[in-house]
Order: C-alpha cells, then sequence, then structure tokens
C-alpha cells in the first residue's frame, strides 16, 4: 500500500481499499497545491510528453472531462475514447487487447466499464498506469478521493462529523467508495434509502467490524439536523430491470429550501451529479451546497493522481 507522494509511480489506482491515512494525507496534499497552482498560473508543465487514454465504455461528463482538463493542466495530452460502441469493441475485440493496443501510444489509461472487476483485467494485462474510473456497481476509487478532499476543504476536518448519505446507497458506487474511505476516520454513519435500495450488507458490516457508529432509516427530516455532510445520490434508472419499482423511488428524497432550514447552518450539501431531481436548484445558491465546488475538486485530485502515477509529483 503506498502511503507517500512518491511510492505511487508507476501503480494502478483501482480501489480506495490501497489508501489507508497517511496514503490520502499525501495524495490532498498534493491536490492543494494543484489547486493553488490553477488559481495562480492555470497550470504547469509537469506532464508535458505524457498522454492520457481516456477509454469509457459507459457514458460520462464529469468523469471523462475531469481527467482530460487535469491531463492538459498538466501539459499533457488525451487520446478520448467516450463512444466505445464505434470503436473496434463493436468488431468484437476483448478487453486486454484495447488496453494492450491502447498503451502502445499512451503512457496512463483512465478506464470506466459496465462490469465490476474490469478495471482490475484491464490493469493485469497492461504494462502501464490503470485508473478505475467506475466499474459497474463496483468503484469509483477518484470520486470518493475528491469527495473526501471536498469535506476537508470546505469544512477543515474529517474526525467527528457525522455524515449522512441519502439515495441509491444499493447501487451507488460512489457511496460504497466513500463509505470505505470514511472508515479510517472517526465518523458517524447515516444511511438513509428506500428499503430496496438500502446499503449492500457487507458494507454495513464492514462499518460495524470497524466500532464506527451506524444506522439505518428511511426519513431524512429526522436525521436532517445531525448531518455535518449530506450526501446526495440520484437513483439510478440504468440499474433497474423494473422501471415501474424504479418509478416507486425516484423522487422518494428531495432536497429544498424547506428541508434545508432544519439542517445546521455549518454544514454541507454534497452530491457526485447528475441530479435528476433529488436537489431542488434553488438550493443552488445556498453557501451549504458544495456540489459545484466538488466536482472542481475532482481536477485537483485526479491533476495529483497524474502527477504521481507518472512519477512527477
Amino acid at each position: 500500500m503506498a502511503d507517500t507522494i512518491e511510492s505511487f509511480a508507476g501503480q494502478d489506482i483501482l480501489s480506495v481499499d490501497q489508501f489507508n491515512r497517511a496514503a490520502l494525507n499525501a495524495v490532498f496534499g498534493v491536490a492543494h497545491e494543484m489547486r493553488v497552482l490553477v488559481e495562480r498560473f492555470g497550470g504547469a508543465e509537469l506532464l508535458q510528453g505524457k498522454i492520457l487514454a481516456n477509454l469509457f465504455y459507459e457514458p460520462s461528463t464529469r468523469t471523462s472531462s475531469s481527467f482530460t482538463a487535469a491531463m492538459q493542466r498538466l501539459g499533457g495530452q488525451v487520446i478520448a475514447i467516450n463512444n466505445v460502441q464505434y470503436s473496434s469493441v463493436s468488431k468484437g475485440e476483448s478487453l486486454p487487447d484495447t488496453v494492450r493496443t491502447l498503451e502502445c501510444y499512451a503512457d496512463v489509461i483512465v478506464i470506466r466499464h459496465p462490469e465490476v472487476g474490469a478495471a482490475a483485467t484491464a490493469a493485469y494485462y497492461a504494462d502501464k498506469p490503470v485508473i478505475n474510473a467506475g466499474d459497474g456497481i463496483g468503484e469509483h476509487p477518484t470520486q470518493a478521493l475528491l469527495d473526501l478532499f471536498t469535506v476537508q476543504e470546505e469544512l477543515q476536518q474529517i474526525d467527528g462529523l457525522t455524515v449522512v448519505m441519502v439515495g441509491d446507497l444499493r447501487y451507488g458506487r460512489t457511496v460504497h467508495s466513500l463509505t470505505k474511505l470514511l472508515l479510517n476516520y472517526e465518523v458517524s454513519f447515516v444511511f438513509v434509502s428506500p428499503e430496496i435500495l438500502r446499503l449492500p450488507a457487507d458494507l454495513i458490516e464492514a462499518v460495524e467490524a470497524s466500532g464506527h457508529s451506524c444506522r439505518q432509516v428511511q426519513d431524512l427530516n429526522s436525521v436532517i439536523g445531525e448531518a455535518d455532510v449530506l450526501y446526495m445520490t440520484r437513483v439510478q434508472r440504468e440499474r433497474f430491470t423494473d422501471l415501474a419499482e424504479y418509478d416507486r423511488v425516484k423522487d422518494f428524497f428531495v432536497v429544498d429550501k424547506e428541508l434545508m432550514a432544519r439542517a445546521r447552518r455549518k454544514m454541507i450539501v454534497m452530491h457526485p451529479l447528475p441530479r435528476v431531481g433529488e436537489i431542488s436548484y434553488a438550493m443552488d445558491d445556498d453557501p451549504r451546497a458544495a456540489y459545484f465546488r466538488q466536482m472542481r475538486n475532482g481536477m485537483y485530485i485526479r491533476m495529483a493522481l497524474l502527477a504521481a502515477l507518472l512519477g512527477k509529483a
């Protein structure tokens, strides 16, 4: 397990299980430096001559654009493959062969794939570093890192906070990864969801086994006043085979000004985006709405990771 920024060089980023508290501090330190760098100078030439391959088997706006911006801010270039159905995959090319081909041209590969474990498969066959940008309902490690970095930047602490996670906790890979990362800290969890979208049992067991306080409820109103971090997620239509079931739960929770009147004055509302109605647009001018600052932080985190993996941090 890498625990200094230098030790990330040449490594893959596949799971949040790779990160302990020392590693998180190292990445966050470099991400903060990247933030200052961008704000002052717009970028740097740390990765001039390096190429990133963005290999996306699923649609993406934020993650794909964020990695592209991160690489370009550091002087590198990007091969963008965002419509895999129009590539050689449609001719029957295997994932191992696609990855082996791309590493002939690129220095690092970012992959999003609908199947759990696909990123690990890609890393097994690749000699160049591979970054998991989401594998089905499995993990999304860089999203979890930017989420945790946002908490640190916004509230100046992580220990001692109550984190309330809301919505699709069953299929939401962002929730799964963030929950695992938060086990490195002294936090309390409240999981809010309809019965059919509860957090998987193995994750609940991991939280309880670690000694963290943990509750599962269905009423957001009853716990909103406890939240230091309110982490909203959309109900993911694409994960449902029964659309009638989706229709029953898609609007189960909505964050609006009426709800937030009962929330703490010092707290933050987060969302991995896109939103589809679970946060009112009227909330966007609330200073506690951190979700677009959260998106900006994604670029800084990915700049830090790219620099680290390519030995330039």
